[in-house]
């Protein structure tokens, strides 16, 4: 692919940089890209890790750095604390971006690495992204976006290289389940976590969202999923399952990127 082998440039130019890595479709190709560019001794995939991180996405994240050989580190973010962010304001984002590199861009600093870079592609740019402005104050590139490369051409050159993120959902952070102005705490985050995992226990694939609205759960589910779900006996062991996580209600929708964006009145995303 013509745009890879740009990309491919774009990294030797820099000569090194530090990936901004949760282990998503993005992050995990760029990664996968810039070792290739510059070599193991200078890249660096950074891991921000927070109560608003899933579990599943931090074991995906390793996996992958494991599989490939990236060099990885961690770090403690601490945007609960902020209360700007903990009021879940329609620009959330901006302060957990700005937490993330405020903590990663030293990172590089000091160890001579040349431009932390962040996984948002081209498509990212027509979305909500409140996070981009922080990024941009940083100095953070987003070399996906500046080539133009798309999900749909990330999806198919990571399957070619054999990243198994490649069909991997869309996985924003947990934070994002929660209406804006509902107060982002880490006991929501976590009933949150466990339904979704209960529910992908049960063996449900692809999208899936348990939005968190007080006692009252809703489970988006893609269409195809959701018409097996909706029908007994399977609905019965889904409510279950989102109940025992600390719902006492429990409905069934169809998945739609960004609903509690345009919820709230602001533009779709990948929420």
């Amino acid at each position: 692919m013509e745009k890879e082998a740009h990309l491919l440039g774009w990294f030797r130019a820099q000569g090194s940089a530090l990936i901004g890595f949760s282990g998503g479709v993005d992050s995990a190709y760029l990664a996968c890209i810039a070792l290739e560019a510059v070599g193991p001794a200078r890249c660096l995939a950074v891991i921000g890790r927070s109560a608003s991180y899933p579990a599943v996405q931090w074991e995906k994240a390793r996996a992958v750095a494991d599989r490939f050989g990236i060099p990885v580190h961690e770090v403690d973010t601490e945007e609960l604390a902020d209360p700007r962010y903990a009021a879940n304001p329609t620009n959330r984002c901006y302060f957990c971006k700005s937490e993330l590199w405020t903590r990663l861009v030293p990172i590089a600093q000091a160890r001579g690495l040349a431009v932390v870079v962040d996984g948002t592609n081209a498509d990212d740019r027509h979305d909500h992204r409140p996070g981009a402005r922080a990024a941009a104050e940083q100095g953070v590139r987003s070399p996906l976006a500046e080539l133009g490369l798309t999900k749909v051409e990330i999806r198919a050159a990571s399957a070619a290289r054999g990243i198994p993120t490649w069909d991997q959902p869309a996985s924003p952070c947990l934070s994002s389940r929660l209406p804006y102005g509902t107060e982002v705490t880490p006991l929501r985050l976590r009933v949150v976590e466990s339904a979704e995992a209960a529910v992908r226990a049960l063996g449900v694939t692809g999208n899936l969202r348990v939005r968190y609205f007080g006692e009252r759960a809703r489970v988006e589910l893609d269409a195809e999923a959701l018409a097996h779900w909706s029908a007994e006996p399977a609905r019965g062991a889904l409510e279950t399952a989102v109940r025992a996580a600390g719902f006492t209600e429990v409905e069934l929708q169809g998945f739609r990127s960004g609903a509690l964006n345009i919820l709230a009145g602001v533009a779709g995303g990948a929420a």
